[in-house]
C-alpha cells in the first residue's frame, strides 16, 4: 500500500492558505491537479469590482521552512527553467511559511527571463498579506500589460482553458508552425525590403495585365497585317506594342510621382481601344471585301507610334525641365 508522504501536510496548508487569501479578494482560483510535478499548483484571474479582468498568472506554491534565507526565501527552479522563463502566462512563485503563516511571492517568469538562477530569492519586504493584496495585483497586472499577456474568454472556463493553453505552450494564437517559422524570421528581417517590393509589384498589376492581353492578342495581330498589307507583320506588332507599352509605363511613372496623367491616358485608352479590339473582332467579321478599311488601320498602326513618340518625349522632356528650373529656384 502507498504511503503518504510526510510533507504532504504542509505543502497542502501552503497551497490553501494562498488559496483562501486569494479567494477573499474575489479573484477566481483554479487548483491544477499534480501541479507539484509540472512546475504550478494554481492558475488565478484577476478580478476587479467582481468582473473578471483578463490577467492571469500560474502558482507554484512552497511549503516549509527549508525555503527560508537569511535575508528572506528562496523558490527552487530545479528543471523548471525554461517552462517558467517562456510562460506564456506569468509563473509566480509563492512561499508559505508555517511557523509564522506568512505568505510571501516573486515573478519567476520576469526573473529568469532577466538571468538564469538555480534559486529565485524572495525578499522579507515581498509579503502577501490582506493589507498588500492591492499593490501585488496591481504589479501583476502591469506585468502582464507590459509583455502582452492577458487572455479574454466568453466564461470564466473558456478563459481558463486558454489560460492552461498559454501555459503549456499550446496558445492557439502563438503556436509555431515548424513548416513556415524560418520563412517568417526571414521575412521578419527584410520586412522594409519585401514591403517595398510588393507595393511596386502592387503598381505594376495593371502593367501586367496589359502584357498578358498583348500575348494573347500576338496571333491575331500578325494575322490581321497578313490579311490587309505586305508588310513584315512581326515589325508591324512589335513596333505598335512596344508604343503602347511606353504609354503604359510613363502613366505608371507619373502616377507613381503623384501626378494624373489625364491627356495620355485619353490617347492610350484611345489606342489600346481600337487596335488592341480591331485585330480580334476582324477574325470573327473580318473585312477582306473591303480591303481599303483593313488598310486604314494598318497606316494608322504605323503613323500612331512614329508620331506618338515624338510627342511623348517633347511633352514629358519639356515637364521634366520645368520641374528642374523650379527646384534651381527654390534652392
Amino acid at each position: 500500500m502507498a504511503t503518504i508522504r510526510s510533507s504532504r501536510r504542509i505543502e497542502r496548508a501552503g497551497v490553501n492558505a494562498v488559496r483562501t487569501l486569494l479567494e477573499d479578494q474575489d479573484y477566481l482560483v483554479q487548483e491544477i491537479d499534480g501541479g507539484n510535478d509540472h512546475g504550478e499548483d494554481l492558475i488565478v484571474n484577476l478580478t476587479r469590482n467582481g468582473k473578471r479582468t483578463g490577467h492571469y498568472f500560474a502558482a507554484q506554491v512552497k511549503s516549509g521552512t527549508k525555503y527560508r534565507r537569511a535575508h528572506g526565501y528562496a523558490v527552487p527552479v530545479d528543471d523548471h527553467y525554461e517552462d517558467w522563463r517562456d510562460s506564456r502566462i506569468p509563473v509566480l512563485g509563492i512561499v508559505y511559511d508555517p511557523e509564522t503563516a506568512e505568505i510571501f511571492w516573486t515573478n519567476l517568469t520576469k526573473e529568469l527571463r532577466a538571468r538564469q538562477q538555480k534559486w529565485v530569492q524572495i525578499p522579507k519586504s515581498a509579503r502577501l498579506s490582506p493589507d498588500t493584496i492591492r499593490g501585488f495585483a496591481a504589479e501583476v497586472e502591469a506585468y502582464v500589460d507590459d509583455v502582452g499577456m492577458r487572455i479574454r474568454g466568453d466564461s470564466p472556463q473558456e478563459a481558463f482553458a486558454h489560460a492552461v493553453q498559454a501555459r503549456k505552450g499550446l496558445d492557439p494564437e502563438m503556436a509555431p508552425n515548424p513548416l513556415y517559422e524560418g520563412l517568417a524570421d526571414l521575412a521578419l528581417r527584410h520586412e522594409d525590403r519585401i514591403n517595398k517590393v510588393g507595393h511596386t509589384a502592387l503598381r505594376c498589376i495593371p502593367l501586367a495585365i496589359l502584357l498578358l492581353i498583348m500575348v494573347l492578342e500576338w496571333s491575331d495581330q500578325l494575322a490581321f497585317v497578313r490579311r490587309y498589307s505586305d508588310l513584315n507583320p512581326y515589325g508591324w506588332v512589335l513596333c505598335l506594342y512596344y508604343f503602347i507599352f511606353y504609354m503604359a509605363a510613363t502613366m505608371f511613372f507619373e502616377f507613381r510621382a503623384g501626378r494624373i496623367p489625364r491627356e495620355t491616358g485619353r490617347w492610350f485608352a484611345l489606342i489600346i481601344g481600337n487596335f488592341l479590339w480591331v485585330p480580334v473582332y476582324d477574325r470573327w467579321d473580318h473585312h477582306a471585301s473591303r480591303g481599303w478599311w483593313g488598310t486604314l488601320w494598318i497606316v494608322l498602326g504605323c503613323l500612331a507610334p512614329a508620331y506618338g513618340f515624338q510627342i511623348l518625349l517633347f511633352s514629358y522632356v519639356r515637364q521634366a525641365i520645368a520641374r528642374r528650373r523650379k527646384a534651381r529656384q527654390a534652392a
